[in-house]
């Protein structure tokens, strides 16, 4: 049985990319995926981001 999913997301990003952006949009992802939607009931998941740049 699957209890938890923990993703981490590599993002590549170019130099003039506004981090803020990155900070707010991973903020509220989840709530816009339907397959995260469908399970966060029955599954905790968490999130985590690095950045690289390009």
């Amino acid at each position: 049985m699957i209890k938890r999913i923990h993703a981490r997301y590599r993002l590549i990003v170019d130099s003039d990319v506004d981090t803020s952006v990155v900070e707010r949009v991973h903020g509220f992802h989840a709530d816009k995926c339907p397959v995260a939607r469908s399970i966060r009931d029955a599954i905790t998941i968490s999130t985590e981001y690095t950045t690289e740049v390009a």
